[in-house]
């Protein structure tokens, strides 16, 4: 159901119970990066918005059962993203929390960038960025043939719209008409080179995605009312094509020292910092902000 079609209070305490998950999953991810003292922090900071609704709200699944054939396909296309997309499997609950500890370390389940063959729920071993929305196709189409209606939501980075593979994977999801793929794109706008308008030009994205023949949503991937709402339309639309939802986000948010870092595509930390961000963070979080 729609947030505009619920009640008032409704559309409140579901806003309410989103905004705690994204709180505790920026939090797991700020405690993982403290293991290692570095790490893709800013990215998971900003998109943590975006998991909290995916994993906690709008994906099928089963927490004891990762590889259930029913389930929706997430696939993490940014493989250096992982220590996100961790902090969102722990708090579903396929991940337990005492494994944070171990992140990055030898002989993990949580290596520092994906891999399917270590981490449950990780459907694919991400990280040469444009290849996810090209498996993503594939795996939509196959799950079609197999009459099973699960959702393949592939998530990927601006970064992903440099590369050629990314925009002959988006032809044929439009040319096979498949409405069960849901394409979720980060614009952060940093890459490891610099801005990502300045590496290479993507605008007017949303053109470009409609164009190739896709329903195309762009919100603030910051907004949870917003996020939600447009997972809500990219699942009940009837037209026969592929969504995307493209989310424009802010690295590092909701730690303001980190917001105004200039460079934070991989973002290293004094020691004493990591704690000074997860009180700045739980201080925001008692505030209500």
């Amino acid at each position: 159901m729609s947030l505009c079609t619920q009640p008032e209070w409704a559309v409140e305490k579901e806003q309410a119970k989103l905004a705690h998950h994204a709180y505790r999953i920026r939090r797991f991810a700020l405690r993982m990066g403290e293991v290692q003292g570095q790490g893709y922090i800013g990215q998971a900071l900003g998109l943590a918005d975006m998991l909290a609704v995916a994993w906690c709200y709008a994906l099928r699944y089963r927490p004891g059962s990762p590889e259930w054939e029913g389930r929706d396909r997430f696939l993490l296309s940014h493989g250096h993203y992982a220590i996100a997309l961790y902090a969102a499997l722990i708090e579903a609950g396929i991940i337990p929390e005492s494994e944070l500890e171990t992140y990055g370390a030898d002989d993990s389940r949580l290596p520092m960038s994906g891999m399917a063959t270590y981490t449950p729920a990780m459907e694919i071993s991400g990280g040469s960025l444009g290849q996810g929305l090209a498996i993503a196709v594939g795996m939509a189409l196959a799950l079609r043939h197999k009459n099973n209606d699960a959702f393949v939501y592939n998530s990927m980075s601006d970064g992903e719209l440099d590369e050629g593979s990314t925009w002959e994977a988006a032809m044929g999801a439009a040319h096979h008409q498949l409405g069960n793929l849901i394409t979720l794109v980060d614009i952060n706008q940093q890459q490891a080179d610099g801005p990502a308008q300045k590496i290479l030009g993507f605008e007017p994205l949303a053109d470009k995605w409609q164009a190739f023949g896709w329903h195309v949503q762009r919100v603030d991937g910051n907004d949870i009312a917003a996020v939600k709402n447009a997972f809500d339309l990219a699942r009940t639309l009837a037209e026969p094509k592929p969504r995307v939802i493209l989310l424009d986000t802010l690295m590092g948010k909701g730690v303001p020292f980190l917001e105004a870092r200039e460079k934070n595509h991989f973002i290293r930390v004094e020691p004493d910092e990591w704690q000074q961000a997860i009180r700045i963070l739980d201080s925001y979080q008692e505030e209500g902000k």
